[in-house]
């Protein structure tokens, strides 16, 4: 927790927010560092002229300061049913990243809320502000069970329609192991001006696994099932189609202003978050 009091989130985008935080904006406004001045003007709070310059020049100006605003931090994390699985379990690690991303948020008193989301947003957080929320996030990500099918679809468009709390940054943190796709997901969160970071986290017995034979593979969401015969060929495929998807996430989010970021929960945890996390832009 120390190593994450020192990450500062990073938006590639200016948001005005609604309270004063740690974070530098573009904006003038009367908090503690100077930044310029400007011609007084007829209904200007009089407590920010500069007097010395009045009795030098006999003209009124104002003071103008950097004014440190808050940052808007929202988590999309899946706990759907395919989240159910690997070892280790993929809906525990991905909860761990959402504690980590969250936490330093509230360590920069950036204005965070969580989401839990299968088949549509299934819970959420307030927004919440401060060190001393995070037992409140521990506590629901903690919470948390697999159940449900991924939906980001659904997910993201009631999310985009009904978040609250102004604009910022968004962590969807998802395998994306979904048959509608994760295209018109993408484009809604996109399609609200919020910076995305797409983390995908895969099992590693779903990057390499280590099965052979006759076997009956049946989904965990929608218990759809396929009899097969596994052969070196099919792996062989099937790592191919795999690494085409993933690749197709990561030049879909390219192409569009998003980050993606790949993980496998075979990876330590730490290394993610202060490695792979910082390589994709969204910590610093």
């Amino acid at each position: 927790m120390r190593k994450l009091e020192k990450l500062t989130l990073v938006s590639r985008k200016i948001f005005r927010g609604r309270m004063k935080g740690e974070r530098r904006s573009r904006k003038r406004g009367y908090s503690s560092e100077f930044a310029d001045y400007r011609n007084y003007v007829e209904g200007d709070d009089l407590r920010h002229i500069d007097w010395n310059i009045y009795g030098r020049l006999d003209k009124l100006f104002l003071k103008l300061f950097l004014e440190e605003e808050d940052l808007h931090v929202h988590v999309l994390l899946d706990a759907s049913r395919s989240m159910d699985f690997g070892s280790p379990h993929k809906l525990e690690y991905a909860k761990k990243i959402a504690a980590a991303v969250t936490y330093i948020g509230l360590s920069n008193l950036d204005r965070v809320q969580a989401h839990a989301f299968s088949g549509g947003i299934r819970k959420s957080t307030p927004a919440l502000r401060g060190k001393r929320s995070s037992r409140k996030l521990f506590d629901f990500f903690e919470s948390l069970k697999p159940d449900g099918a991924t939906g980001l679809h659904e997910t993201c468009k009631t999310f985009s329609q009904t978040a609250s709390f102004g604009k910022g940054i968004v962590v969807l943190i998802s395998d994306f192991l979904d048959p509608e796709g994760y295209e018109e997901a993408l484009k809604r969160l996109l399609g609200n001006k919020l910076d995305v970071y797409a983390v995908q986290i895969l099992a590693p017995e779903e990057i390499d696994p280590e099965v052979k034979g006759d076997l009956k593979l049946v989904d965990a969401e929608d218990g759809a099932f396929q009899e097969i015969t596994v052969s070196q060929p099919l792996l062989k495929q099937y790592k191919k189609t795999l690494e085409n998807y993933c690749g197709g996430i990561k030049d879909f989010c390219t192409r569009r202003g998003a980050s993606y970021v790949f993980g496998s929960t075979a990876q330590p945890f730490d290394q993610l978050i202060l490695t792979a996390l910082r390589r994709g832009g969204l910590l610093a």
